[in-house]
């Protein structure tokens, strides 16, 4: 490109999505329903949602949809940790941070992943 004539939007930042009128408005339901958009610079083509001590990452699917990128995950500070297991016990890990997955969390994580994709598809 020649100096002093703009790039197209997007043109440098080409893995950023388009977000339509109708995803807009499906962020706004989302948000009437206490999740909270957030960013999280690893996953710039995202949307963040948190609600409490989860979040996911959305993408567009198509010109109207919102889908989960990957699985909703549990907090670390402002990080989303990965579930896995050490020791044989289910554990919530970032870098060298964990924490255990007790009964309690992983329930609140099945309401946090319920209700998001109830909400996707509705």
């Amino acid at each position: 490109m020649s100096p002093g004539v703009s790039a197209p939007l997007g043109h440098y930042n080409s893995c950023v999505p388009e977000f339509t009128v109708a995803h807009l408005a499906l962020l706004e339901r989302l948000v009437a329903h206490g999740f909270t958009p957030v960013a999280f610079a690893m996953y710039a083509s995202a949307i963040g949602l948190r609600r409490g001590s989860f979040a996911a990452l959305l993408v567009p699917a198509g010109d109207t949809a919102l889908k989960i990128m990957g699985e909703p995950c549990y907090l670390i500070g402002s990080n989303l940790a990965v579930r896995t297991r050490l020791g044989g016990r289910p554990v919530f890990v970032w870098k060298d941070k964990s924490v255990e997955a007790t009964p309690e969390l992983l329930e609140e994580l099945a309401v946090f992943s319920s209700d998001l994709t109830n909400l996707l598809e509705t």
